[in-house]
């Protein structure tokens, strides 16, 4: 369902953003629809640099602390996403970036995410095979000799 809807939205995208496009042009003229979507581009570079790097910063710093940095990998995510959207031209891609970019759409994000998603636990580990052929040597036991 959520592929689907995902895969609508990619293939309706260019139709909206030519419907604003025309609806905001009619509205407040050409030059000021362009010059709007060269700022909200500005913008959005500018705010992903900013709000990105402050996002990184948490990631490294929870990761120092030696707590998972989930919620601050969503941030990073997140934030990442709406400032490529910002980038992007066009008004509907602007308004998503713009909302991606507020911390309570994310909280609402997290919190549509963990009505659907289940955390499992899963482990691993690793055995050395036990091969006849191979030696393992320490330092003090091996030593260079004449190459053949």
């Amino acid at each position: 369902m959520f592929g689907r809807i995902v895969l609508l939205t990619i293939l309706a995208l260019p139709l909206i953003e030519i419907a604003l496009f025309i609806v905001v042009g009619q509205t407040i003229g050409v030059w000021p629809t362009l010059l709007g979507v060269v700022l909200t581009g500005l913008i959005g570079a500018l705010v992903l640099r900013w709000q990105g790097t402050a996002a990184l910063r948490e990631m490294q710093f929870r990761l120092q602390r030696g707590e998972m940095p989930a919620r601050a990998m969503g941030d990073t995510m997140l934030i990442g996403l709406g400032g490529l959207l910002l980038l992007l031209p066009g008004y509907f891609t602007d308004l998503v970036g713009l909302l991606l970019l507020l911390p309570w759409t994310r909280e609402l994000i997290y919190r549509l995410l963990a009505r659907n998603l289940r955390v499992v636990e899963v482990s691993a580990s690793y055995r050395r095979p036990d091969d006849p052929e191979l030696i393992d040597l320490d330092r003090s036991d091996w030593r260079d000799g004449p190459s053949l």
